[in-house]
């Protein structure tokens, strides 16, 4: 049997459909976007479709997708409902993947730019 880091047994059947199904929520650039911002800290809809650059019924669409999923939850706060994410983990799968990306894509400080040639 194969193991994984710490020693653990290969995941079983149902816990990688789970994880592929997550994953394939996160594979939108707009849900992950949305998924960044949340691990910010919580927000209405409104803010994240202005913070996003999406349409509202769009973001909305995206935020039940995610809540359905489980991966977001909402309150209601007067007559606004609060979109947060109350999963550590998924904070910080999201925030590694587009931190790390990020700094991949980052060009080294003084380094490859056009203005730095000579």
């Amino acid at each position: 049997m194969a193991t994984l880091a710490g020693g653990l047994g290969d995941p079983s059947a149902d816990v990688l459909t789970e994880a592929a199904a997550t994953f394939g929520l996160l594979a939108s650039a707009a849900r992950l976007h949305i998924m960044w911002a949340l691990s910010q800290g919580e927000s209405d809809v409104t803010h994240l479709a202005d913070r996003v650059g999406g349409a509202l019924p769009a973001v909305s669409q995206h935020l039940a997708k995610l809540k359905l999923a489980g991966l977001v939850r909402s309150r209601r706060e007067g007559r606004r409902q609060v979109y947060y994410v109350d999963d550590p983990d998924i904070v910080t799968v999201v925030r590694v993947m587009v931190g790390q990306l990020t700094a991949r894509t980052a060009p080294a400080a003084g380094h490859g730019t056009v203005s730095d040639r000579p």
